[in-house]
C-alpha cells in the first residue's frame, strides 16, 4: 500500500488547546458498502478511527427492506456511544431516508427540516437539513448540516434555503458556525460559491491536503465539504483513506479539527 492510500487524523491530543471539536462528514450511502455488503458496524469502525467528536451523515436507511429493516442511524449512534438525531428526508409508507448528526451528549438539536419539497421543476427528490447546538467549553457552536441534489438548478434553491432566515440567516444560528455534509458541488459551481461566500471553506486553510472524497477508490471530486465561520480556526484536516473506509461506502470521511473561541 503506498503511503498516500492510508490516511487519517492522529489521536486526539488530551492537552489540545479549550474550543477545540473534531468533526466529520460522511456520505455512507446507505451502509452498502463497494463489496455489496451492508454493515452499520464497519461504517461504525470507520468513524470510531477518527475520534470525531461531531459526526453528520448521509444517506441512511430507516426501515427499509432493501437494508434490513433497520434504524442504521440509531445503530452506528450505539455503536459509538453517541446520541442521534435523524431527519428523514424522504419517506414511503414505513420506509425512511435522510441525513443524521451524532454527537457526544449534552448537544441539542435546533431544527430538522425538508429544504426541498415535493415535485418541481428543479426538484428531483426530497432533500432535508438539520441544525444542533454544541457546547465546546462554554462556546455554543451551530452545527448545520444537509445532503443536496444532483441537478445544478435544485443544489442553487438549496444553497439559497441553507443562506435565507430559516437556517444561516436566522438570528439565532450566530457565530461559531461549522456548515458540513455532501453538497453534490465541486468548487467552481454556484452553489459551492454561494456558500463560500458568506463561511469559509476549511480546504482554504489547508491548501495542501488532498480532500477529495468522491468515488472512494480513485477520489476525483470534492463535493463533500465542510465550512466554518471566520473566527473558526482550521488546525487539520483529512479526506480519511484506510482499508476500510476505501470500502465501507462510495465517499471518503471528511474529517477537520476545529479550534473556536471560548469564553474568558
Amino acid at each position: 500500500m503506498r503511503a498516500q492510500d492510508f490516511v487519517e487524523p492522529p489521536p486526539i491530543d488530551p492537552d489540545r488547546p479549550a474550543g477545540s471539536l473534531r468533526v466529520l462528514t460522511y456520505n455512507v450511502r446507505r451502509c452498502l458498502g463497494l463489496d455489496g455488503a451492508y454493515s452499520t458496524e464497519r461504517i461504525a469502525r470507520v468513524i470510531a478511527r477518527t475520534g470525531a467528536e461531531i459526526v453528520a451523515l448521509q444517506e441512511l436507511d430507516l426501515g427499509r427492506a432493501r437494508s434490513g429493516g433497520v434504524d442504521q442511524a440509531a445503530e452506528i449512534g450505539a455503536a459509538l456511544g453517541m446520541d442521534m438525531f435523524f431527519h428523514p428526508a424522504m419517506t414511503v409508507l414505513e420506509e425512511r431516508y435522510g441525513d443524521a448528526i451524532l454527537s457526544a451528549p449534552g448537544v441539542r438539536l435546533v431544527k430538522a427540516a425538508a429544504i426541498s419539497e415535493g415535485p418541481a421543476r428543479w426538484s428531483r427528490e426530497p432533500r432535508g437539513a438539520l441544525w444542533a447546538e454544541a457546547t465546546v467549553d462554554g462556546a455554543a457552536v451551530q452545527i448545520v448540516t444537509t445532503h443536496f441534489g444532483l441537478w445544478r438548478g435544485e443544489r442553487r434553491a438549496q444553497a439559497e434555503t441553507m443562506l435565507g432566515p430559516e437556517w444561516l440567516g436566522h438570528p439565532d444560528c450566530r457565530s461559531p458556525i461549522v456548515l458540513l455534509g455532501d453538497f453534490n458541488s465541486v468548487p467552481t459551481s454556484r452553489a459551492y460559491k454561494r456558500l463560500a461566500a458568506r463561511l469559509r471553506d476549511v480546504q482554504n486553510a489547508r491548501p495542501q491536503v488532498d480532500a477529495r472524497t468522491y468515488p472512494t477508490r480513485r477520489p476525483l471530486l470534492r463535493i463533500d465539504h465542510i465550512f466554518v465561520s471566520e473566527e473558526v480556526e482550521v488546525r487539520g484536516l483529512w479526506a480519511v483513506r484506510n482499508p476500510e473506509a476505501r470500502i465501507a461506502s462510495d465517499h471518503l470521511p471528511l474529517c477537520a479539527d476545529l479550534r473556536v473561541p471560548t469564553p474568558g
